[in-house]
Formats: structure tokens, C-alpha cells, sequence
């Protein structure tokens, strides 16, 4: 089911939690709504499933318009931060229970409905658990026996609001690619909510960013991440060296061969796009090497570029470990940094290193 929001603007009091927010969504996508908190980014969720209502703007669903519809209306399915799970039912009354309220009408047989609840477990692969109670399961276990409930009644659309939050990082990551290959399966049109960028960008086919109620950008996570639409896509997607320019910051950006444009405040590049090399003597491109973290197949390596008045600024690259070790750096040495890319932004001068 494709999903189409018209101008969504909302406020509590007043605060502005969504400021006319323009959003498509095609059928079949995986798509992360991505923000740190209080962006708007689970108000959205909840004015999509027909939890909130918007103060103005349209939810298309299929393109019907189901604004002030129902959430029952909707052939959605929910999955909530802590899983919703009812403790007093079994894992297998957990997955029925959607199916055994419905109309009588519609109600499947007992039957069926007892070989719905097996074929959805077996999905989460958890059928072995089905007389188990929710306090007898892991936090990853309840967190799949949810989504199989939210499956259970057929959504067109299923939404998940923080899925992953209140697991622990080992947990989380499993359960990323899990719901990755159940999603490629299912080709259910199904939207996340997340603050963790790693999440999305390993996730998700699209990736939506939010900030203060404002949709920033919408695109693949390559596109996101490759090509930030403003300063804040770039600071919140990766790590990101923010640099200020200042007549004293010139000299070395255009000996990496950068072409500055006319009044930009900062330029803004990545530590993967920052080659280093022994400096041979002092010049516009040389740096102290302050400190490094061993990242795995990556170093993280600090460096401190002087200024002209004395005081330092701090730059971080990343190298493969491999590289690092051909360089046979130590802490104290000169480098000289290039820039391969780089992106510039009017913001505010003086933020530091994200």
C-alpha cells in the first residue's frame, strides 16, 4: 500500500511537533523515519496508524484519503517500543488475539486461525515458544512475538516505532538483518522509527530525515549519506569534520585541490575522505598527530592543526588499519592532510567535530 501525507502539520500547546510535512511513500518500501528525539518522527508514526489526528494536512492510504478514519480502518499493523505484549496470555493467544476480535464475519475458524498462528511463528522462528508467557522470553523474543501479532491480522502497512530501542546492542544488530530479510519476504510497505542512524542506514531502502517537526531529506541511505541535502543532514549522518572558514583555513583546503565557492561559513568532510602522509616540512596542509583509537578494521587518528593565532583545531581521519600501519605513525608526528571530497554549508562558525 502506498502512503501519500499532504501538508501534516501538528502542535501540542505550543509546540510545533510537525510543521507541514510533505511525504511519498511507494508500495513495498522499508523506510526509516530517522531524527534525534522530539523531532516529530513518532508523531508522524502515530498520525499515519490514525493514533493522533493532524491539526491539518492529508493521510492517502492506497490513495484514499483516511485521515479522520479509524486506526481499524486502516489495515495497518503497530509494533510498540516495548512490544504491547498481553503478560497473562500465552505467546500463541498473544498472535490470535487480533484475529479473534474481528467481526464474525470475518472471523477465521478456530482452525484456521490455529494454523495462522503456527505459520507466523515459524516465520519469527519461535514456534517452540507458543505455550511460553511474554515474562518467560527474551527481549528479542518478545520483540518478534509482537511483530508476529501485528502480522497476524494481514496489514497493508506495518509500522514500528523504535523497534529495536530497549534491546541491547548485540541483540539489535541480529534483529536488523532479521527483519531486513522478513521485510524482502513479506513486501509489506513498512516504516520505522529510529534516532540510531546505523539502524537506518543498514535497515532501510529509505531513509527520511527529520528535525525540530521539518523533513530535512528523504532518500536512499548512499544518497543521505553521499550527498547531504543541508549542514544538519551532514553533522547527523556519520561522523563529520566541521571545519570553519576562516582566510587562515584557505591555504591548506586549496592545496588538496578544492574549489571554494563564493560565502560558504564551513566546509564539512568526512575522516574517510581525509588522506595523511609524513610531512616532510612545516606548510598549509601539516598537522600533529595527538592520538588514535583502534576501530577494528579501522583507525580513528586525531590530529591538531595549528592556526595562525596559536590555538589548535582538531581534525579526525580514518584509515584501514592496514594503511595505518604502512605509515608507521606515532603520536607527535607531522602528517600533511588531502581533502578528496568535501561539502559546503552556510551555518553557524564554531561547532565542533560531531
Amino acid at each position: 500500500m502506498s502512503i501519500i501525507l499532504k501538508n501534516i502539520s501538528k502542535r501540542f500547546g505550543n509546540f510545533s511537533a510537525l510543521d507541514n510535512i510533505n511525504l511519498e511513500i511507494p508500495e513495498g518500501e522499508l523506510v526509516a523515519l530517522l531524527g534525534p528525539s522530539g523531532c516529530g518522527k513518532t508523531t508522524l508514526l502515530r498520525i499515519i496508524a490514525g493514533l493522533e489526528r493532524p491539526d491539518s494536512g492529508h493521510v492517502l492510504l492506497k490513495g484514499e484519503d483516511k485521515t479522520y478514519h479509524d486506526i481499524r480502518d486502516r489495515g495497518i499493523g503497530f509494533v510498540f517500543q516495548h512490544y504491547a505484549l498481553f503478560r497473562h496470555m500465552t505467546v500463541f493467544e498473544n498472535i490470535a488475539f487480533g484475529m479473534r476480535v474481528k467481526p464474525r464475519k470475518l472471523r477465521p475458524t478456530e482452525t484456521q486461525i490455529r494454523d495462522k498462528v503456527h505459520a507466523l511463528l515459524a516465520l519469527v522462528q519461535l514456534d517452540w515458544l507458543y505455550d511460553r508467557y511474554p515474562d518467560q522470553l527474551s527481549g528479542g523474543q518478545r520483540q518478534r512475538i509482537a511483530l508476529a501479532r501485528a502480522l497476524a491480522v494481514e496489514p497493508s502497512v506495518l509500522l514500528l516505532d523504535e523497534p529495536f530501542g530497549a534491546l541491547d546492542a548485540s541483540v539489535r544488530k541480529d534483529l536488523r538483518q532479521w527483519l531486513r530479510h522478513l521485510h524482502h519476504n513479506l513486501n509489506v510497505t513498512s516504516i520505522f522509527v529510529t534516532h540510531d542512524q546505523e539502524e537506518a542506514m543498514e535497515v532501510a531502502s529509505q531513509v527520511v530525515v527529520f528535525n525540530h517537526g521539518h523533513l530535512e531529506q528523504q532518500g536512499t541511505p548512499s544518497d543521505i549519506y553521499d550527498h547531504p541535502a543541508n549542514a544538519f543532514v551532514s553533522r547527523f549522518i556519520g561522523d563529520t569534520n566541521i571545519i570553519a572558514l576562516e582566510s587562515h583555513h584557505t591555504d591548506w583546503l586549496r592545496s588538496s585541490g578544492l574549489d571554494i565557492p563564493p560565502q560558504p561559513d564551513c566546509l564539512h568532510v568526512r575522516p574517510h575522505d581525509i588522506d595523511l602522509s609524513k610531512a616532510t616540512s612545516d606548510g598549509a596542509a601539516t598537522a600533529i598527530l595527538k592520538d588514535w583509537q583502534h576501530l577494528g578494521a579501522l583507525i580513528r587518528v586525531e590530529l591538531a592543526k595549528p592556526l595562525p593565532d596559536g590555538a589548535e583545531e582538531i581534525v579526525y581521519a580514518e584509515m584501514p588499519n592496514d594503511r595505518f600501519k604502512q605509515l608507521a605513525l606515532a603520536i607527535g608526528d607531522k602528517v600533511d592532510l588531502t581533502i578528496r571530497q568535501a561539502h559546503w554549508f552556510h551555518e553557524e562558525i564554531g561547532r565542533a567535530p560531531h
